[in-house]
């Protein structure tokens, strides 16, 4: 979808990706077939690129720094990537800068482990500090068997635990700077998750204006701290004390902001093209009353069939992204769908009936 926000402003788009026929190039991108971590790849882009960004962190920094000291521009920086690589780190980093985070603790062994437990009183999550996403790279430990356990599954990887935020609602903005340190923020957006995956997000959110001003304040705060351009997904708790705490931050765009396309005046997309290549930013404004996303998550493993387009798209205000990705894998983010609406009840009821219409 960068692809598609930045062929309009008239970029040409390279792309590394190991798939081969990845989306990017269904939709123009010249591709290289190669890993993230391919340092000659990257090199290889590297060398015909004005600007190089990302869409995932999971990639070989030591090959983006490089291609900064050959003078080319990299957003974010490398040492932005760098840090949020490592999730304990990252804490760290925002609890260092009096960002408010949830209690957390670096764990080394066992031992470590179960005094910080109970220190935690009793419940905690045990996370890989490299390479988790959508739930993978967690576990929930309430015992010293589910330590053990977790030590025993993340054997040989580094970990970090955290306390468990009893939160009411998990919040999202993204945010948007350009290189010349313009910044733009979206509405602030409530985000549902099953199984630890992003399943729908709603905007605007359903909490009081005192809130939301809290929120959008601490997300430009978080994305000043952080060096280099584009779009920053930053993620939070509301707690039940009615707090507002950091939980991540992506550096890129993120579900939190697929609904963008169609509710806002400038996607996250074409938001991201614009700030990394120096361009105004576009206005965020919500261009109707309510929208509802809802991610398109594979139902089986094996060769993508899609059905129920046909009464997908005839629900009033619904929009359909697939991504052209194969085959379908359980739990494999295949596309979104996006529904507007005069409410939040309406445009969720749309895109629940159309994502209940779809399958693939």
């Amino acid at each position: 979808m960068l692809t598609l926000a930045a062929k309009p402003l008239g970029f040409d788009v390279i792309v590394v990706d190991p798939t081969g026929n990845s989306p990017a190039a269904q939709v123009g991108a010249e591709e290289i077939v190669a890993g993230f971590y391919d340092e000659a790849a990257i090199g290889q882009m590297s060398a015909r690129a004005h600007h190089m960004t990302v869409e995932s962190e999971h990639i070989n920094v030591d090959a983006l720094e490089k291609a900064i000291k050959e003078g080319r521009p990299v957003h974010p920086a490398p040492a932005t990537i760098r840090l949020i690589q490592d999730k304990y780190l990252q804490k760290a980093f925002l609890h260092e800068v009096g960002i408010p985070v949830g209690e957390f603790e670096e764990i080394v062994d066992v031992e470590n482990a179960l005094a910080t437990l109970k220190k935690f009183g009793g419940k905690m999550i045990i996370k890989t500090r490299h390479g988790a996403f959508d739930g993978r790279g967690n576990m929930v430990v309430k015992s010293a068997a589910e330590v053990r356990e977790a030590f025993k599954f993340f054997e040989g990887k580094k970990l970090y635990a955290e306390k468990l935020v009893p939160f009411v609602k998990e919040l999202a903005v993204m945010v948007a700077r350009s290189t010349n340190g313009e910044v733009a923020t979206y509405p602030l957006s409530e985000t549902i998750h099953k199984r630890n995956i992003c399943h729908e997000v709603l905007v605007p959110a359903a909490v009081p204006k005192n809130v939301q001003q809290k929120a959008v304040r601490l997300a430009r705060k978080v994305a000043s701290e952080l060096a280099g351009a584009g779009v920053f997904g930053i993620e939070m708790f509301l707690t039940d004390k009615g707090q507002v705490l950091i939980n991540e931050i992506a550096p890129r765009v993120h579900n939190s902001g697929h609904y963008t396309t169609e509710a806002c005046m400038t996607s996250q997309f074409e938001q991201h093209i614009r700030a990394i290549a120096g361009l105004p930013l576009g206005k965020t404004d919500l261009l109707v009353p309510a929208s509802v996303m809802i991610n398109i998550l594979g139902e089986r493993n094996g060769p993508v069939e899609i059905t129920g387009m046909d009464e997908c798209l005839a629900i009033p205000g619904v929009s359909v992204h697939l991504y052209g990705k194969g085959p379908t894998k359980i739990d494999r983010k295949m596309g979104h769908i996006t529904a507007i609406g005069n409410s939040l009840s309406q445009a969720r009821a749309r895109a629940r009936k159309a994502r209940r219409s779809l399958s693939i």
